[in-house]
């Protein structure tokens, strides 16, 4: 069962078919540390001209911070946004059951590693992230410490149905107690962690349907209605669930492409 946009338990109905999906293999697998998880897909774009004039994207997956997904059910998205001009690294990263703190250490060395490992694009960076991945890039964008002193300036997010308010997920029970997994605590005790509550230092895209079952879009309106005034947007997209935002074959990925050249 999944949560729709008022709050309301909906049935879960969702088209997980993007997941299973064979999909092409990465270029290349990068490290950005000595664990096992602290490593990236990179997908590079045959265009190498276009590509160039572009920034690098960093994607970050979902999964609601579960050890059982990784990062391969987001291969066809990002060979497909390869495909579209622009080098593409999708990030694995430690998923341990109430430690977020190493989850968001590997976001953090991710962020400050892996762009110096990937040649072809202009020097700015980009992170997508979906659902749960879509709270750990928002929670990237306002880490004064990567604005500040980190060799790499994230430039813009792309949130695809994030779950972008902890307190309210935890309050809707999304994902059978998600976020209290995650955390390791109540929600309300982790703050640092909850995008509601960190200023974005550079502008957020976020892009949600209105049929998500999963993460229901409330939780975008919320975040951007937080930070009104600051360069956050919604696009709320009719007709479109959770995982389409990752398929390339949906009604909703020219609205993903639309929303990247925005800020590209």
């Amino acid at each position: 069962m999944g949560a729709v946009g008022n709050g309301e338990v909906a049935p879960d109905t969702e088209d997980r078919s993007v997941l299973t999906r064979v999909a092409p293999a990465p270029d290349s697998e990068i490290a950005y540390g000595p664990l096992p998880d602290q490593v990236a897909d990179c997908f590079l774009s045959a265009d190498l001209g276009l590509a160039t004039a572009r920034p690098l994207l960093l994607l970050m997956h979902g999964g609601y911070w579960r050890p059982r997904y990784d990062r391969e059910h987001l291969r066809t998205f990002a060979a497909a946004l390869a495909a579209a001009g622009w080098q593409v690294v999708s990030i694995e990263y430690r998923r341990i059951p109430g430690d977020p703190d190493a989850m968001v250490a590997d976001v953090r060395a991710a962020i400050e590693n892996l762009p110096d490992q990937v040649a072809g694009h202009n020097g700015q960076v980009i992170m997508i992230g979906h659902s749960a991945g879509g709270h750990l890039a928002l929670w990237a964008a306002a880490q004064v410490a990567l604005a500040e002193h980190s060799r790499t300036q994230i430039t813009g997010v792309i949130a695809l149905a994030p779950v972008s308010d902890l307190e309210l997920a935890q309050q809707l029970d999304l994902n059978d107690g998600g976020v209290r997994a995650f955390l390791g605590c109540p929600a309300q005790e982790r703050a640092d962690l909850n995008p509601m509550y960190l200023a974005p230092l550079c502008p957020i895209t976020c892009l949600h349907g209105n049929l998500d079952s999963l993460v229901p879009i409330t939780l975008s309106r919320n975040y951007v209605a937080a930070h009104a005034g600051s360069t956050v947007n919604l696009v709320e997209i009719e007709g479109i669930a959770h995982f389409e935002l990752i398929d390339p074959s949906s009604i909703a990925w020219p609205v993903v492409l639309d929303a990247l050249r925005s800020i590209s």
